[in-house]
């Protein structure tokens, strides 16, 4: 039977599909009935789905990360596709196609992961080496890189997700060094890679995507300037050489000023040269993926725009995300 994926549904089809459930909420409409509010997706993309007259018993009965059998139909609402869902039932992992939810392969998976040491094979301060080889041989963190999403709702939500918006960040600061020499090439390619890991600490994701109770109370900022100063002291207390405090400074403050304003999460803006750069990257990152998202997800097929969108605070153009 023809799998139906999430990207290529159309208007008024009926759907009899297993899709994840990433996010589920009772909701209550303007004449006070409950309904269920759900988010599915599958290696090509997320939909949402409504269940009429639902309330919290049926919201009971799965959990988020669980596999559904989804029965419904599918309509358009302000330009972006739903499911009106009929029933569904839970289905075990046991029998889905895994690959079906994947959006990289095992195969791209390890070259990207090659990629990322290659990259970072480059450096030839002894000091940084020595730090990144703590986490690149850190089996269990690289698994978990390798798995992670960057995020729950927005850029990058998705397996492997993580890994991704990473190897693009650096690629894009291998690309614009050389335009800057007053920059320090390694301790930017550093900084990026360490920006985001404290998200492996912040966000779970083995079952259902949510975030951790350490990851509400903290944050993946703070978490990650935790653990790079675990790491520096294991280096020094093993080795007997101490990573220089102006190198973990300065590191630190990439991974604390890296969301760029204090508005924004950070509790430092940037304030040295790397720092500058790497909060600017990621931000285009991260509103490239999500402009990239919303323009593939609008399915009106009727206008070369998008609904207006309340994260972006605008309608985008739809042919300018053509890759011909």
């Amino acid at each position: 039977m023809h799998r139906q994926f999430i990207a290529d549904l159309q208007a008024r089809e009926n759907v009899d599909e297993i899709y994840r459930v990433t996010d589920k909420q009772v909701r209550s409409n303007r004449q006070g009935n409950d309904y269920l509010l759900l988010q599915f997706m599958d290696r090509t993309g997320q939909i949402s789905g409504l269940r009429w007259n639902a309330g919290q018993a049926l919201y009971e009965t799965f959990q988020k990360g669980d596999f559904l059998r989804v029965l419904g139909t599918t309509q358009l609402h302000n330009g972006l596709l739903q499911i009106l869902v009929q029933d569904f039932e839970t289905v075990h992992p046991s029998k889905v196609s895994h690959e079906d939810f994947a959006k990289t392969s095992p195969g791209e998976v390890e070259r990207q992961i090659a990629e990322l040491k290659s990259l970072l094979g480059s450096l030839t301060n002894p000091h940084l080496k020595r730090l990144v080889a703590s986490y690149l041989t850190d089996q269990q963190l690289m698994d978990r890189l390798s798995r992670a999403p960057a995020g729950i709702k927005t850029h990058h939500a998705y397996e492997g997700g993580l890994l991704f918006h990473v190897l693009d960040l650096m690629r894009i600061a291998s690309a614009i060094a050389p335009c800057y020499p007053q920059l320090d090439r390694e301790m930017l390619l550093v900084g990026v890679f360490l920006h985001d890991l404290g998200k492996l600490e912040e966000l779970s994701f083995d079952v259902d995507l949510s975030y951790s109770d350490p990851g509400q109370l903290l944050g993946h900022l703070v978490q990650g300037t935790i653990e790079l100063d675990r790491r520096a002291a294991r280096i020094e207390r093993e080795s007997g050489q101490a990573i220089p405090e102006p190198i973990l400074w300065r590191l630190q403050h990439m991974i604390l000023s890296h969301h760029g304003q204090l508005e924004h999460g950070s509790p430092k803006v940037p304030m040295t040269i790397e720092a500058i750069v790497l909060a600017y990257i990621d931000d285009l990152d991260a509103k490239v993926n999500s402009a990239t998202e919303l323009i593939e997800a609008d399915r009106n097929s009727d206008s070369a725009w998008t609904a207006f969108s309340p994260t972006m605070g605008r309608k985008l153009y739809k042919p300018s995300a053509s890759k011909s």
